[in-house]
Formats: structure tokens, sequence, C-alpha cells
């Protein structure tokens, strides 16, 4: 028997314009996981992650009606990182496992603004709220790139009226 070899960017590209037939034959040919695209493929703006999570844009939009600025991005957030995350739930009695958070420089060149120095005894402190880790580096820092101006920042800051 002979063997062929194929280039995988040559598959995508043909399995991207085949038929739905086409597509099912290059999949029981070279497996479906060939085809499947990474979540930082698929997510390129806050759409996708509606699809992605299969919540109605319109459905999603109502739900905001009414709501700050800060309110509506942090349910954007929490979105966000729950498509990311793909199905992974951060197991915070796990001190072993690591939890990743977007993380910014947003203030003025001299370091005022998001910067803190804190003393006390007694304290509780929390950086970031749970909702919002993901269960890699690699994608905090695409979810904060990506999302930095439409959802961070009006979750961050106070927004001028």
């Amino acid at each position: 028997m002979e063997t062929l070899q194929i280039n995988k960017d040559a598959a995508l590209i043909a399995h991207e314009n085949a038929t739905s037939k086409g597509k099912l034959l290059l999949e029981n040919l070279l497996g479906k996981k060939v085809f499947v695209k990474s979540i930082m493929e698929r997510i390129t703006c806050f759409d996708d992650v509606l699809i992605e999570l299969n919540i109605d844009k319109l459905v999603f939009e109502k739900s905001c009606e009414g709501l700050e600025s800060d309110e509506v991005a942090y349910k954007m957030a929490k979105l966000v990182s729950k498509a990311l995350n793909e199905g992974w739930i951060p197991d915070w009695s796990n001190s072993s496992e690591y939890k990743y958070f977007a993380w910014f420089k947003m203030g003025s060149p001299s370091g005022v603004g998001f910067s803190s120095d804190d003393c006390g005894n007694w304290l509780t402190y929390s950086r970031v709220g749970s909702r919002l880790a993901f269960k890699s580096a690699e994608l905090a820092e695409f979810a904060g790139k990506l999302f930095e101006q439409s959802i961070y920042k009006p979750l961050l800051t106070i927004q001028q009226s």
C-alpha cells in the first residue's frame, strides 16, 4: 500500500472550504482532532464568547439593561473566563493548582494609577475575584490583551459619564 502525505495547512484549508460531506470525509480520514481549532483561535471578540457558550446576544444585552458599565463588564469578564477555560473550574482548596489572572498597567507612566502600598496586622486580601481565574498564563494574557479596552478597563476604572 502506498502512503500519502498531506500538509496540515492544506488539510485545514480543504476542510474549511469543503461541503459538510467533504468535511466528514476529511475528519474520517485524518481524525476529527486535526480540525478542531484552539479556543484562542475561536475567540476573537466578545460575540465569539457568546457563541462558544451558546448564549443569544439579544438575551445577554437584555440582561444588561439598566446596569452600570462596570456591572456589564463584570458579567462579560465572567463569561470570557468561562469560555476560555472550556469547563475548567479552579479548585480553591488545592494550593498546588496554579490559577492565573489578567494583569494590567493602567494609569500614568509615573506609576500612579493602580499602585498600592499597605501595612496592617489583621488583613484579608484578594486581588481578583475567583470567577475571573484562568487555567493557564497563556489564556490570562490572551484575555487581557484581547479585552483590555472593551471589558477590563470599564470593569476596573471609573468611567466618565
